[in-house]
C-alpha cells in the first residue's frame, strides 16, 4: 500500500465535504449542527474562514478574539454570515487544497477539521458516512500526539483497539470500539 501524504488526504476530505454540501437542501443549511449555537452554514463558514487569511490577518483575528478560540472562531463565522449556501459551497471548492493556517502540519488541520465538522453536520441530519480508513487512521494517530488532546497520556495503561479500521495503540486493559462512530452515537 502506498503511503499517501497528509495533504493529499486533506484534499480528498475537502473534496468529499464539498460534494456532500452539494447534496444539501436550502433547509438543511439553516438547521442546527452539533457545534453549539452553529447552524450547518456556520460550520461550513468556520471550516473555510481561515484559508483566505494572510499571516497578518490571522494575527489580527487572534488578537481581536483575545486569544480565546471560541471568540476567534465566532469572528470568522461572522465574516461569512452574508454568504449564501451556494457561495459557501463554491468557497469550499476553492479551498482544495487548503491554504493558510489549515495547511499547517502538512494539511493535518484541514484533514481533522473537515472530518470532525462533516460529522458535526451529518449526525443531526441523520446522514450516514463511512470515513475512509486511511484518513481515519491518520487522525487517530494524531490524536495520540496532539497537545490539545493528550491522547497518549490519557491512554496510559490501555490498549485501544478500533473495531472498524485496522488501528490499535498501547498496552494494558483493552478498550474496543468503532473509531468512526455511526450517526446517533456521539
Amino acid at each position: 500500500m502506498q503511503d499517501t501524504s497528509t495533504m493529499q488526504l486533506a484534499c480528498e476530505e475537502r473534496q468529499d465535504f464539498a460534494a456532500f454540501l452539494d447534496e444539501l437542501s436550502p433547509q438543511h443549511w439553516e438547521l442546527p449542527s452539533l457545534c453549539e449555537l452553529w447552524r450547518v452554514r456556520d460550520v461550513v463558514a468556520h471550516v473555510i474562514s481561515y484559508d483566505q487569511l494572510s499571516r497578518w490577518q490571522l494575527a489580527c483575528r487572534f488578537a481581536k478574539g483575545g486569544l480565546v478560540p471560541a471568540r476567534i472562531n465566532a469572528l470568522g463565522v461572522a465574516e461569512y454570515a452574508g454568504r449564501s449556501p451556494r457561495q459557501l459551497s463554491e468557497l469550499m471548492r476553492t479551498c482544495i487544497p487548503p491554504r493558510g493556517l489549515t495547511s499547517a502540519f502538512g494539511g493535518m488541520i484541514a484533514l481533522v477539521d473537515g472530518m470532525v465538522h462533516q460529522q458535526d453536520i451529518r449526525r443531526p441530519l441523520g446522514i450516514e458516512r463511512v470515513i475512509p480508513p486511511q484518513r481515519l487512521q491518520r487522525v487517530l494517530d494524531l490524536a495520540l500526539r496532539a497537545p490539545t488532546t493528550r491522547g497518549a497520556r490519557k491512554a496510559r495503561g490501555l490498549r485501544l483497539i478500533a473495531t472498524d479500521v485496522d488501528w490499535a495503540y498501547g498496552d494494558g486493559l483493552e478498550a474496543t470500539g468503532p473509531a468512526g462512530l455511526p450517526v446517533g452515537r456521539v
